[in-house]
């Protein structure tokens, strides 16, 4: 195990960064705008309104029993790319301990101002200004839960992204994703209607090329040693602010998956059992 955790520290800190210095310097001017919610960052803020229940229920599927008031509490969730702390602070006061990590140190300032205003939050949720590739040399197999939502279209090399996820995840870790899918719809509604037209994300947030299909996720995702065990359909509405589930994934879309497997001796993830995409749930628009 000590031979394994010294390999991988050598391994990630030789391996470019998944940081994009020019994705930094966009969050860097926005740094201050987190809990405006109604500024650059509302559409965030109401996303909680599906992301949150889709976390906390998909876990809650998974466990046994859970402590009433804190259904979360015992469970150690990374939150990569957590800006001001959106999604941490809700997670944490469900009772998980949340480690939110950003390599914008403005952000990470902004978060921590916020979360002083809630003394709940003060030893369940702490923010650290770190890349990810940074966390796995000293966390192998350390988190229950990743959390990457509304990041990997912005990393700089999303396969070495999700291989970091798997090391810093312990086995049958959740990695939780919300990203936006590669399509002409998502090119004219994504950036031209919501940069340029209606002005509900900042211009220049977002590159048609970074964005990723679920197909090429999940490719990604089982090559790496993750079983995919749910892909949704999300669309946001910009007259009433809210996000829905939906069945078609041609703009946003979330995903869990699950590590399993074991690594061979070239460090290829050897295919699991079971591995495969599962149709959205019919509930997952009611239920949560």
């Amino acid at each position: 195990l000590w031979l394994f955790r010294f390999t991988m520290r050598r391994l990630f800190s030789t391996l470019r960064s998944t940081v994009d210095s020019k994705e930094m310097k966009k969050f860097q001017l926005l740094s201050h705008k987190w809990w405006d919610e109604e500024g650059e960052y509302s559409a965030l803020h109401s996303m909680n309104d599906i992301r949150v229940p889709f976390i906390r229920d998909t876990l809650l599927n998974m466990r046994n029993h859970h402590q009433l008031g804190n259904p979360l509490s015992g469970l150690k969730i990374l939150d990569v790319g957590c800006g001001g702390g959106l999604l941490s602070e809700p997670l944490g006061r469900l009772g998980a301990s949340v480690t939110g990590i950003d390599p914008v140190e403005d952000s990470v300032r902004t978060a921590d101002w916020h979360k002083s205003f809630d003394p709940i939050l003060a030893e369940r949720v702490q923010y650290k200004s770190s890349s990810l590739e940074e966390i796995v040399e000293e966390s192998v197999e350390t988190f229950d839960v990743i959390v990457a939502s509304e990041v990997v279209e912005h990393v700089a090399d999303l396969e070495m992204f999700i291989k970091c996820c798997y090391q810093v995840l312990k086995p049958e870790g959740s990695l939780f994703i919300t990203t936006i899918n590669k399509t002409q719809l998502s090119y004219v509604l994504g950036i031209v209607v919501a940069e340029k037209i209606i002005g509900i994300v900042p211009e220049g947030t977002h590159e048609w090329e970074k964005f990723v299909s679920p197909e090429e996720l999940q490719r990604f995702l089982e090559s790496s040693g993750f079983s995919v065990k749910t892909v949704n359909g999300m669309l946001y509405n910009p007259l009433t602010g809210a996000w829905s589930w939906r069945e078609s994934r041609s703009l946003n879309y979330a995903v869990h998956a699950v590590k399993c497997g074991r690594r061979d001796e070239s460090g290829h993830a050897e295919p699991s059992p079971g591995t495969g995409r599962q149709e959205p749930s019919a509930t997952a628009g009611t239920r949560l």
